[in-house]
């Protein structure tokens, strides 16, 4: 009997340890510096699902604390340094709604347009995108005449009207390809910036790993696989006097 009692103690303080070490002790009732400490060790470590995760802490139990201002930004910038700009966009949202004045909102505001522009390696892939950014820039411009960050904000917006150029430019080739000619002009009509000399602008090059699969922006290694219909590309497109929109 003492045997089988041993070995069930035996057997039942192993199944604790296990279940002990595979999990995380849960941790709540904590001080606000502790979920900051937490959250600043966390981003050390480049662990921001962690960091997260105490902020989260950090804001249910104390929504009141001096330090929750501070560790809304922390996790903004950190966010943006490992380019996951989405989340970097939230948190740089969270405090310009909630804790910025007037000095803090204007760098909140820059922030968020660069995380916008970062987020933007591959220009022809995102045109919401681009618009968001671009409101974003003309209206900060119109806020912050006089900001250290404007030439920054309007070197971006250049870039990104460029880059939304060259967007319109592959819609209208693509137009072209299945026979919209109506459709192309629309969009080669479109110049956002008159003071542009757009003649002068050239194409943007394409990497050599991305044209094998997205072309140069021109044409495709798969053109010959697009079908010779009308309804291809029927979304935003202008009909033809001479064709029966379908």
């Amino acid at each position: 009997m003492q045997t089988k009692t041993k070995l069930s103690l035996i057997v039942l303080g192993a199944f604790l340890l296990l279940t002990g070490c595979s999990k995380e002790v849960e941790e709540y009732n904590k001080p606000a510096v502790y979920w900051y400490g937490q959250i600043i060790q966390s981003v050390a470590n480049g662990n921001l699902e962690k960091a997260d995760n105490y902020y989260s802490s950090l804001q249910s139990e104390h929504a009141a604390s001096p330090l929750l201002p501070e560790a809304t930004m922390i996790l903004g910038v950190a966010h943006m340094h490992f380019e996951e700009y989405l989340l970097s966009d939230h948190f740089l949202t969270q405090y310009v709604k909630r804790y910025a004045n007037n000095n803090e909102q204007e760098f909140s505001e820059f922030m968020k347009i660069k995380g916008k522009y970062m987020a933007l390696p591959n220009p022809r892939r995102d045109q919401e995108l681009i618009s968001e950014a671009l409101i974003a820039a003309e209206t900060f411009k119109l806020n912050y005449p006089h900001s250290m960050y404007y030439l920054i904000v309007d070197s971006m917006a250049t870039n990104l009207y460029l880059a939304q150029a060259l967007l319109n430019e592959s819609i209208a080739s693509l137009y072209e390809r299945v026979d919209k000619p109506k459709s192309a002009a629309y969009y080669r009509s479109i110049k956002p910036e008159p003071w542009i000399k757009w003649e002068d602008v050239n194409r943007a090059n394409t990497a050599w790993y991305r044209e094998w699969f997205e072309g140069d922006g021109t044409s495709s290694w798969y053109d010959f696989m697009i079908p010779d219909t009308q309804n291809v590309v029927a979304r935003n497109s202008v009909a033809d006097d001479n064709t029966t929109k379908n």
